[in-house]
């Protein structure tokens, strides 16, 4: 089994007035080339380039589609703070919604995490009273509004006995939705030399926040949380600009500098950023406002393929057809830049040829979609249609097409 990347079979793909790309992939045995997607004069859009920011490592997603509209050191480790509690928090939810917790089950706040979490240790803080009993739901809100230390420790103790087995549990849960650079070592995000994500990885964990969980997200709108008489304000600086910001948190330490993760609405388009690295609060919030208010007057979205239509095939091995179409689980959206061309290119890649039998509906490959030199979207593609077994001498003719393309590579790599 080889990497395939398929260029839509070597055709030119064009952008119809509607905005559905139209290609079909009948090459799956060698690599092809990537494909021109060219919009259509109706779709006229501009080009997003010149934005620039001093933020060290950022990234700005349209939501629906999961599109990747600025990125800068995406993929380098870093220290994230208290963003480390929106993993806590998605373990919390998912728990909930499987009925393993429920919102009125009581926690009770240890000594050591009154002490390391609580108002001993000068940090965000519940101010919970040692030894007290706190209902779930109040510890929620205490991480999403006061970012609260304590809440955080209370949990992971209940839950896992210690903050490194927790950790290691939140790992095992990043990993099951798809954080696969993020590495956690316990519950508050204080540092660790374990500990490290990228704010790609954080950016689709606040998209899947979003999503997953509609019942909870709201939480993270909440401007205040009073507790116990004790009043205190959410620190996400995007709240009260006026863009139609409603999530989610911030964070900073020392070693990690000053970080937030925050998701704007304006006409019914959803943008993420996420940021870390940045000197003060004051950058933090500049540039993250920035990079939302660009994002928005820069882009607008296009559907490239429309649900249930083909976007290629994959080569199949011993089927009872040469090819398999390939389709993604909805609308294929990518957002492209409003004034200008927009210059698209795009390739599935796939390990193939894919053996028979085949169900329809079967994860095969992705397609990925680039404006410009950058990697707009990433999109997972499923076989549209059943593919049985071929017959012996199919499968046959199969086996000796593959030796052949094998053979003749392996005397390519010698030249």
């Amino acid at each position: 089994m080889r990497r395939r990347e398929v260029g839509f079979g070597g055709r030119l793909a064009q952008l119809t007035a509607a905005g559905m790309l139209v290609a079909v992939a009948t090459l799956g045995l060698v690599a092809a080339g990537t494909v021109a997607l060219r919009a259509a004069p109706s779709l006229t859009s501009n080009k997003s380039g010149g934005f620039q920011t001093s933020i060290p490592n950022v990234i700005l997603i349209e939501a629906q589609s999961d599109s990747v509209l600025f990125e800068q050191n995406a993929d380098q480790p870093v220290e994230p703070a208290s963003l480390a509690k929106l993993m806590t928090l998605e373990y919390v939810f998912n728990e909930i919604v499987h009925g393993r917790l429920k919102l009125d089950d009581q926690f009770t706040i240890s000594e050591n995490t009154w002490r390391k979490g609580g108002a001993p240790s000068h940090g965000s803080t519940m101010f919970a009273a040692i030894h007290s009993q706190i209902s779930l739901g109040d510890l929620i809100q205490g991480i999403i509004v006061d970012s609260a230390n304590d809440a955080c420790m209370a949990i992971a103790e209940k839950l896992a006995g210690s903050e490194a087995a927790f950790g290691d549990m939140l790992t095992k849960r990043a990993r099951e939705i798809g954080l696969m650079h993020s590495t956690f070592t316990n519950s508050t995000g204080y540092s660790d030399p374990g500990l490290h994500v990228t704010v790609r990885d954080l950016a689709e964990l606040s998209r899947h926040l979003i999503q997953a969980y509609p019942q909870f997200y709201p939480d993270f709108a909440q401007r205040d949380f009073t507790w116990n008489k004790i009043h205190q304000e959410n620190r996400n600086p995007l709240l009260g600009m006026g863009i139609g910001a409603d999530g989610l948190k911030t964070g900073e330490t020392p070693q990690a500098g000053f970080g937030l993760a925050g998701s704007a609405v304006q006409d019914d388009e959803r943008l993420i950023v996420v940021l870390a690295g940045a000197k003060s609060d004051k950058e933090r919030a500049d540039e993250a406002r920035k990079l939302l208010d660009w994002g928005f007057h820069t882009f607008q979205s296009r559907i490239l393929f429309v649900a249930g239509r083909a976007v290629g095939s994959a080569k199949v091995f011993g089927g009872n057809q040469g090819y398999v179409p390939l389709v993604a689980g909805g609308p294929v959206r990518v957002m492209v830049p409003r004034d200008d061309d927009a210059d698209l290119s795009a390739r599935i890649d796939y390990m193939g040829p894919v053996p028979a039998p085949i169900s329809k509906g079967q994860a095969i490959g992705t397609l990925k979609v680039w404006r410009g030199d950058d990697l707009a979207l990433e999109a997972p593609l499923q076989a549209a249609q059943n593919v049985g077994k071929g017959s012996m001498s199919q499968r046959a003719m199969d086996g000796a097409a593959e030796l052949i393309i094998g053979l003749f590579r392996a005397g390519v790599s010698r030249l």
